[in-house]
């Protein structure tokens, strides 16, 4: 201690020259050109993120619209709220039909406005994927139709096919009934009504 007032009586003015000096040095650091850029760049860049962010917000809070399709009670197109599930798009339809494969299709998945979501029978694959679990019930990706399987549709899932109505379809199902199993959609000629052009129309919507 008594070392402490030796020094300060001895170097008392240098000590408070240095300690001045250091005050303006600091004083300059921070209020020079430099860091006020890059304080003001940091601003911007939070009040861009806070914007982005709010604009991310407003696109997904409003409701969502998706098409339902294939093997459900009801098909048709439903608005459900933002963040809703494919679970909830199904049961909008009414739940699936006991024939349906779900093997194929994610419940869990969020849904997106304007999505399709195709429910396929056994031995159909959904559109637009390769097969499997793939759960993209998506079938926006090849022209928005079902892949019908004619050896296993009902009449309303035929009947979803454009070029054949109530008559038709029931032809068909007469033929599995008469004939068996489709080998191939080229059999599809053998049903009153469905020449080579007519199939080949709607062959991309189905399958055997």
């Amino acid at each position: 201690m008594e070392r402490l007032r030796e020094l300060w009586t001895s170097y008392r003015s240098q000590i408070l020259i240095l300690v001045a000096l250091v005050i303006l040095v600091a004083g300059w650091y921070f209020k020079s050109p430099q860091q006020s850029q890059a304080v003001e760049t940091f601003s911007s860049s939070q009040q861009s993120l806070a914007s982005q962010a709010t604009s991310n917000v407003s696109a997904t809070a409003g409701p969502v619209c998706v098409d339902v399709k294939g093997a459900v009670k009801h098909p048709g197109v439903y608005k459900l709220r933002a963040g809703a599930r494919v679970d909830e798009a199904i049961e909008a339809a009414g739940g699936v039909l006991a024939t349906a494969d779900m093997k194929q299709v994610n419940r869990a998945k969020q849904l997106t406005d304007q999505q399709v979501v195709y429910i396929p029978l056994p031995g159909e694959s959904i559109p637009g994927t390769a097969g499997g679990e793939a759960t993209a019930t998506e079938a926006s990706g090849s022209s928005d139709q079902p892949i019908v399987n004619l050896n296993t549709a009902t009449k309303e899932q035929l009947c979803q096919i454009t070029g054949i109505g109530d008559k038709k379809a029931d032809l068909i199902i007469q033929y599995r009934q008469e004939h068996g199993q489709f080998k191939s959609v080229d059999d599809l000629k053998q049903v009153s009504g469905f020449g080579d052009k007519s199939v080949d129309k709607i062959r991309s919507q189905l399958a055997v």
